[in-house]
């Protein structure tokens, strides 16, 4: 059992140093790596990929579809990546396109594929009409106060009909470009004359920078600015090469059989080689290219932009720039190129300016830095109630192993042995309960998922596992020592994910904790193995063609031992809790043709029978906290203003119109500032500084942690037979 828990380590600990989608970047500087130059294109080469994903796709994925299955899944991904939205093709050039759908399969067995030539062709034309039709439109200008309006979400548009019909949607782009653009430059204006001291936010908020006569010198240089950066757009377009529009294909092939199974070309593959053979740098996100923006996936722990503490998952970045230097929009570039802007040496600063899930705006300073390892690590805190007893805190950040001992200089650390560590301090100090904080928990290793849940449990099952041969694997906590047996409670959120998600339901299904969170954790409940196509080729085609890249495949599905899959629906908290995000659509079962959940059999198990949790009083009391608690109450009205503003997609394109929206969305800034400390962040430092709070001084201001202590008080600290020992 041992070694079959620690080569399921291997496999999701070598997915997360090599392997992950095409559009997923870890945004460091990676130094001590060779340079890996673009493959030229090479029509045997790529006739040979297309082959062999024909094969090993269907053979090793595990669900086993055909292509037949998802054909018209790789067209709508294809398509949607070619025009993510809908600026260019028109609905003649879309339905020519359709042709291909039920020929994308036998092109690929034949490995002589089409689709990416003739979509490049098509594309590359309309490309070209618009930078004309563009050219024209700014040069004719527009009229600041006519009321148009225009529709920001590409799912509820449909493709032009006509060339009259795109420009007409190409003129009220422009015309919200520049009159965005306006208003940016001219509250710079203000603050240079301004004078107050005040920040971004107090300007904003009392509208002083939309005072004034329209300004037309201003305006004339917004129109400039929009055509230079509209001119750059188009033609970065048009360089894109004939094997980049076949790479995209190929991806769009494997991700029509799940989310997390991808093509990666070798110029991705050096992309997610991040182990530690050279120095880390840059801000420390996860990004991925979403509808053609570029979207933050995960905020890598004891990062630059973690400690910094704006950045957020689901932020879309609109632009960068180096300080004092003007801000670059990568609004419209592929992944690769916007990389590019946003890497940069230790001590740089670079500003993101982002937009958040309910359409807000901010500007977020960021000093390049080096990952801080020992903020990536298991960290414990000692709490008080209003009583004056102790509660034990701890956050698992992620479950990492062997971590910080890549160059053997470090004595090899893992999340299950910091944990024990962490634990044994508590104990020491005779905690009556505990904290575990699981939320934005990516995941890790599945070893260390069991062996923690193991600490709080007398032996007996914890996780089942499937392969794509149906044949499953239970995974066991084989110690039957309790290491701490007092009362847990178990905080999630919609970012934990995978090997949190198992810890968590495992401590819901023996009845050992309640967990209390947001309506779901993330639902990713699938392994994934990295398959290097150059392996295993005769040795003529190895000499004949360049690296043919790798394949990420979804090989293995999570189970809990009730028998539910963690796979798309997540892990439901016992109570659910307010959060600002709570409108947001994020998690498995919102990405593209995600695995389903399903069930298999439970396995025989024991729930904990020694003083649980009472879940109904739980309930109770939580609802009379919620009721009274000031920052819940903040919670929710940010998350209604939130939710409302998410909704409307279609926005006004007239002076007035985007004034006013940008008063309401500077409220919501200003509102943000004094609650976002809730999902565990810290803001309250100075913007510039890449310097947390103290961990005890969030913890005080974290109203989940409270939530928390106040439910170990009244459940078990009140009766003294609840009381934990040591042993």
């Amino acid at each position: 059992m041992g070694y079959f828990r620690h080569n399921y380590y291997g496999v999701i600990m070598n997915t997360f140093r090599l392997a992950a989608a095409w559009f997923f970047v870890l945004i460091f500087s990676l130094t001590g790596h060779a340079k890996v130059m673009p493959v030229e294109f090479d029509s045997g080469r790529n006739r040979l990929i297309a082959y062999m994903l024909s094969h090993q796709l269907p053979a090793q994925h595990f669900s086993h579809k055909s292509l037949d299955d998802i054909s018209q899944a790789a067209f709508d991904l294809y398509l949607r990546q070619l025009d993510p939205r809908k600026r260019f093709l028109l609905q003649e050039d879309v339905e020519q396109l359709k042709g291909f759908t039920d020929r994308i399969d036998d092109e690929l067995r034949r490995g002589r594929v089409i689709l990416p030539d003739t979509g490049t062709k098509l594309f590359n034309k309309r490309v070209e009409e618009v930078k004309t039709m563009t050219d024209h439109l700014l040069d004719k200008d527009f009229d600041p106060d006519r009321k148009d309006s225009l529709e920001l979400d590409p799912k509820k548009i449909e493709y032009a009909r006509t060339k009259a019909e795109l420009e007409d949607r190409w003129r009220r782009t422009l015309k919200m470009q520049t009159l965005e653009t306006y208003l940016d430059l001219l509250e710079q204006e203000n603050k240079k004359t301004d004078g107050t001291g005040k920040d971004e936010t107090e300007i904003n908020k009392a509208g002083q920078y939309l005072d004034g006569d329209f300004n037309k010198i201003l305006w004339t240089k917004s129109l400039n600015k929009v055509k230079d950066r509209n001119r750059l757009y188009l033609e970065r377009l048009l360089k894109e090469t004939r094997q980049e529009h076949y790479n995209r294909f190929f991806d769009t092939i494997a991700r029509a059989f799940d989310p997390h199974t991808n093509y990666m070309a070798p110029t991705s593959k050096q992309d997610f080689d991040i182990h530690m053979s050279g120095s880390l740098e840059g801000i420390g996100a996860l990004l991925r290219e979403d509808e053609g923006q570029i979207k933050v996936v995960r905020v890598i722990p004891g990062s630059a932009a973690e400690r910094q503490g704006e950045l957020q998952a689901e932020d879309i970045i609109l632009s960068v720039s180096e300080k004092n230097q003007d801000p670059i929009d990568i609004s419209d570039m592929r992944i690769r190129e916007a990389v590019s802007y946003i890497r940069g040496p230790k001590g740089t600063e670079v500003i993101l300016t982002v937009q958040k899930p309910d359409s807000s705006k901010k500007a977020i300073p960021i000093v390049r830095d080096v990952v801080q390892i020992e903020e990536t690590y298991v960290k414990s805190e000692i709490l008080e109630d209003q009583n004056g007893n102790t509660i034990g805190y701890i956050k698992i950040p992620s479950f990492y192993r062997d971590f910080a001992a890549k160059e053997g200089k470090q004595k090899a650390r893992n999340v299950t042995r910091d944990m024990v560590t962490e634990l044994h301090k508590l104990k020491e100090k005779k905690i009556q309960g505990l904290v575990l904080d699981l939320r934005n928990n990516g995941g890790g290793s599945l070893a260390d998922a069991v062996d923690i849940s193991g600490l709080f449990l007398p032996g007996g099952p914890v996780v089942q596992v499937k392969n794509s041969q149906g044949d499953i694997k239970i995974l066991e906590d084989s110690d039957k020592n309790v290491f701490y047996g007092g009362p847990v409670i178990v905080l999630v959120n919609k970012f934990s994910a995978s090997a949190s998600e198992i810890l968590a339901a495992a401590l819901q299904d023996y009845d050992r904790a309640l967990v209390i969170g947001g309506d779901h954790t993330h639902g990713k409940g699938t392994v994934q193995s990295l398959v290097d196509m150059n392996r295993n080729l005769p040795i003529l085609h190895r000499k004949k063609y360049d690296d043919l890249g790798a394949l990420k495949v979804t090989i293995q599905k999570f189970y809990r031992i009730n028998g539910e899959s963690t796979q798309y629906k997540g892990v439901h908290p016992d109570i659910t809790l307010p959060t600002v995000l709570d409108y947001l659509k994020s998690g498995e079962k919102y990405q593209d043709y995600s695995l389903p959940w399903d069930t298999v059999d439970k396995v025989p198990y024991e729930q904990w029978n020694q003083a649980p949790l009472d879940m109904d009083a739980a309930k109770r009391l939580t609802e009379k906290w919620i009721e009274s608690n000031e920052e819940f109450k903040k919670i929710s009205k940010r998350t209604e203003k939130g939710k409302e503003r998410s909704e409307l997609t279609r926005v006004d394109v007239f002076l007035e119109g985007i004034k006013k929206d940008h008063m309401e969305l500077a409220d919501l800034v200003d509102d943000d500032r004094k609650i976002q400390h809730m999902e565990n962040t810290s803001i309250d430092q100075e913007p510039h500084q890449n310097k947390k709070k103290p961990l005890i001084d969030q913890l005080k201001d974290d109203p989940y942690v409270q939530l928390s202590i106040h439910l170990l008080s009244e459940l078990t600290l009140a009766k003294k037979d609840h009381q934990v020992t040591l042993e």
